[in-house]
């Protein structure tokens, strides 16, 4: 089974900056769209951010000009920067692989870090 691995949460004023970076093993990293998505207490996990095998992008409004995501298929490897955090940031970030060819559907996430924002 593969298990993505995010680091870089942490606790962060408003205004500061954090990255996130996610390690994707055992998989044909260059094949699949990565995403962030992230859940606050009591409401749905959201995708926050996403890029496709091509290194287009995608962003939910709230953060767009804000955060920036990347990938580097020879370290199997996406980031999610994060600048100018709001206290409406905080949440737990997910890191998601998903490849879906005709003949299957392979979709991965990681155990998840915590952003928090606040003074």
């Amino acid at each position: 089974q593969v298990q993505l691995v995010e680091s870089g949460g942490g606790l962060v004023q408003p205004g500061g900056s954090l990255r996130l970076s996610c390690v994707a093993p055992g998989i044909i990293f260059s094949f699949y769209t990565m995403g962030w998505y992230r859940q606050a207490p009591g409401k749905q996990r959201e995708l926050v951010a996403a890029i496709t095998p091509g290194a287009s992008t995608n962003y939910a409004d709230s953060v767009k000009g804000r955060f920036t995501i990347s990938r580097d298929n020879a370290k199997n490897t996406v980031y999610l920067q994060m600048n100018s955090l709001k206290p409406g940031d905080t949440a737990v970030y997910y890191c998601n692989a998903k490849y879906r060819p005709v003949y299957g559907n392979y979709d991965y996430w990681g155990q998840g870090t915590q952003v928090t924002v606040s003074s």
